[in-house]
């Protein structure tokens, strides 16, 4: 009861003095852990030999946990903002561990559906919760700069992967001696993968938990010294007014919002998808695929997860300076000069491709990174955080149409292992047309309408009494 009581919103209000620079470790706790699930690719190859299944049923497991974020940060949005972060928090690490343990059981036995059971749907609310626990919290110590904070925050998911990858191999080298982390076609046994899913979910839960106990909500009234909220009035598309959840879907900026982080998000997903046989394409020639970009190969997932967080903090800092509209008028129609770019020119040069596919994939960052940002500018702080959880819907379904825009093109244009870069040259043209759309519904997003802004706060309180 202690233990649960130590989670209450009210127990966890900032003292006094607090640093609001303890904040972004605490969140960085949640969001480090969770971004492993940009590194399943490292063991995917191992699952499908275990289960003696295909990619695409492994896939599959992805794909679920990915739908289960969104819908599990849109349902639970408001829950996280009516019991805090700290709660929050919590109910994400539990779910996440939960999700690897009960998948562990699914490897152990071969049930396959355990494993879409638990990382798949368990692990995916964790992923949902987690994500959006403590982004709200955020934005409320850092009004002077909510692009910073929650890039500093959600760099840690873009940058999970880049420890989660490595980790995982030699992981599963310790479990499995026959498994050599530095051979791509070296398959892990099934007791390997096993030890390896409870130890990750072990570690998450421990790590998860300094966040748990460190994050910190301001106390009534606090500001940053020597920052006067008058300066917002300044800066267009900025409101000093509050907008509840349930009236924010009902604006039009929302939806034109959920269409531009829609497009951005489906544009990067078709360089993630194809990431390492998207190389080895483009330099397929007649006589194979070159030697530099099979080792280029190697490391080119690493590199686009370096390009990924880096993005999500210096250019969500960047919005700071410029502005949200104006920032990701560069993550889109930049995007559609690089994606034509990709498509007409990639091919010339390993080292363009990286450059191009980097830039791209720092944009996709960017826009996860400085959405919260912009929602706090149309809607104000008073419920971001499930605003945030229901604008996540659009990340599920980005997942599920990116893939298959560019899975449907390959497939029409020959088999894995003998396409080239002109197999590619319709999916990237299709992805330039996909961020116009976004380019034009981020231009005809407006300020919120009067009519759809909560009471002042003392109105709030005085219909309360």
């Amino acid at each position: 009861m202690a233990l649960l009581s130590a989670l209450d919103r009210e127990h966890s209000i900032a003292p006094e003095g607090y640093s609001r620079w303890l904040i972004p470790p605490a969140a960085l706790a949640v969001h480090l852990c969770i971004g492993q699930a940009y590194a399943t690719s490292v063991y995917k190859n191992s699952l499908v030999q275990h289960f003696g299944t295909s990619q695409t049923a492994i896939g599959i497991v992805f794909s679920i946990a990915i739908v289960m974020l969104g819908l599990s940060a849109a349902v639970g949005g408001t829950w996280v903002e009516r019991n805090g972060p700290r709660r929050a928090m919590f109910v994400s690490a539990s779910f996440w561990a939960t999700g690897f343990l009960v998948g562990a059981l699914g490897i152990a036995t071969g049930q396959l559906w355990l494993l879409y059971l638990g990382y798949g749907v368990l692990g995916g609310i964790g992923l949902g919760i987690g994500y959006i626990s403590p982004v709200s919290t955020l934005i409320k110590w850092f009004p002077d700069r909510p692009g910073l904070a929650t890039g500093l925050a959600i760099m840690g998911f873009g940058g999970g992967a880049m420890i989660a990858g490595p980790a995982s191999r030699q992981l599963m080298s310790l479990y499995d001696p026959g498994y050599d982390p530095s051979v791509a076609t070296s398959v892990a046994d099934g007791d390997a993968l096993t030890a390896l899913f409870l130890t990750l979910g072990i570690a998450y839960f421990v790590i998860m938990m300094f966040g748990v106990f460190n994050i910190r909500v301001p106390r009534e009234g606090w500001r940053p010294a020597g920052w006067d909220p008058a300066t917002v009035r300044e800066k267009p598309l900025v409101t000093t007014a509050d907008v509840s959840a349930a009236n924010a879907i009902r604006t039009r900026s929302f939806w034109l919002l959920w269409i531009v982080l829609f497009c951005n998000v489906t544009a990067g997903i078709g360089i993630l998808e194809q990431a390492s046989p998207m190389i080895q394409d483009f330099f397929r020639g007649t006589d194979g695929v070159s030697t530099v970009a099979v080792s280029a190969a190697a490391g080119f997932v690493g590199l686009l997860s370096l390009f990924n967080m880096a993005g999500r903090f210096a250019w969500s800092s960047t919005s700071d300076v410029i502005g949200r509209r104006p920032v990701y008028m560069v993550y889109l129609g930049g995007g559609m000069i690089l994606y034509a770019a990709l498509a007409i020119a990639g091919h010339l040069a390993t080292a363009l491709f990286v450059l191009l596919a980097g830039v791209i994939l720092s944009f996709y960052g960017g826009g996860f990174a400085t959405v919260p940002a912009y929602l706090r500018d149309l809607f104000g702080t008073y419920q971001v955080g499930a605003i945030h959880g229901r604008l996540l819907t659009a990340w599920s379904a980005a997942g599920v149409v990116g893939p298959l825009i560019i899975n449907g093109f390959l497939d029409a244009q020959g088999r894995p292992g003998t396409l080239t870069a002109d197999a590619y040259r319709p999916a990237l043209f299709t992805m330039v047309g996909v961020l116009a759309v976004g380019f034009v519904a981020n231009l005809l997003i407006r300020p919120v309408p009067e009519h759809h802004h909560e009471p002042a706060v003392a109105d709030r309180e005085e219909v309360a009494r």
